[in-house]
C-alpha cells in the first residue's frame, strides 16, 4: 500500500523535473542567441540615460570586471524575460491536470493578461518614465558634480524599476484573483474606491520628481550661477 501511495508523488516529481528542464533549456537557448549582442543590449537599455547626460559626460565602470560581466548579467535577465511565455506555459501544463474545467477557462486568460501587463509595465517604464526621471536627475546635479553613472549601479537601478512597474501593472490581475478567491468582492471594492484613489494620488505625489518638499528646486537650479 505504501508503495502505491508513493507512485503519484514520484510521477509528479518527474513531471516537475521535466517542466523545470524545459524552462532552463528555453532560457539557455535564448541566452546563447543573445550573448553575442550583450554589449548592444546594454547600450539599448542605457540609451534613456545616455541621451540625457551632459555633453562630454559618459557612463563609467568602477569595477575591473564589470565591463564584461554587467552586459552578460543583463543578457541573462533579458533571456529570462523573453522566456516568460514558455515558463508560464510550463507552469500551466504542470498544474492544469489538477484544475476543474471552469478553473482552466479562468487561468488561461489570467496567464495571458498577466504576461501582457507585465511587458506593458516594463515598456511604460522604459519609454515614458526613464526619459522624464533621468532628465530630472541629470539637470538637478549640484554645481561642480559631473554625472558619470557606474554601469553596474545603473543596471541594478533600472532592473528595480522594471520589476516595480511590471508588478504595479499586475494590479488588475491581482484584483480578479482576490475576488475569485473570495477575499474581497466588487461591492467592497466600490465602497473603498474613493480612499484608494486618494491614496494612489498621495503615493504618486511623493514618488514622482520633483518631490513635494522641494517643488521649485528644478526651476531655481536653472538660474543658479555657474
Amino acid at each position: 500500500m505504501a508503495v502505491e501511495d508513493t507512485q503519484p508523488l514520484i510521477s509528479h516529481l518527474i513531471e516537475l523535473r521535466k517542466r523545470l528542464l524545459n524552462c532552463i533549456i528555453a532560457v539557455l537557448g535564448i541566452f546563447l542567441v543573445l550573448v553575442y549582442f550583450a554589449n548592444d543590449i546594454y547600450q539599448l537599455v542605457a540609451a534613456p540615460l545616455i541621451s540625457q547626460m551632459p555633453v562630454g559626460s559618459s557612463m563609467i565602470a568602477t569595477d575591473v570586471a564589470s565591463p564584461f560581466f554587467t552586459p552578460i548579467k543583463l543578457t541573462i535577465i533579458v533571456s529570462v524575460f523573453l522566456a516568460v511565455p514558455v515558463i508560464l506555459y510550463q507552469v500551466w501544463a504542470f498544474v492544469a491536470p489538477a484544475l476543474y474545467r471552469h478553473e482552466r477557462r479562468l487561468v488561461m486568460p489570467l496567464l495571458f493578461s498577466s504576461t501582457f501587463l507585465f511587458y506593458f509595465g516594463v515598456a511604460f517604464a522604459y519609454f515614458v518614465v526613464f526619459p522624464l526621471a533621468f532628465g530630472f536627475f541629470t539637470k538637478t546635479a549640484p554645481i561642480g558634480v559631473t554625472v558619470a553613472t557606474d554601469i553596474s549601479k545603473y543596471l541594478d537601478f533600472v532592473m528595480t524599476l522594471f520589476m516595480a512597474f511590471g508588478v504595479a501593472f499586475e494590479v488588475p490581475v491581482a484584483i480578479v484573483l482576490l475576488c475569485w478567491t473570495g477575499i474581497t468582492s466588487p461591492e467592497e471594492l466600490k465602497k473603498k474606491r474613493p480612499y484608494i484613489l486618494v491614496g494612489a494620488f498621495v503615493v504618486g505625489m511623493l514618488l514622482t520628481p520633483p518631490d513635494v518638499f522641494f517643488p521649485n528646486f528644478a526651476r531655481y537650479s536653472d538660474v543658479l550661477p555657474v
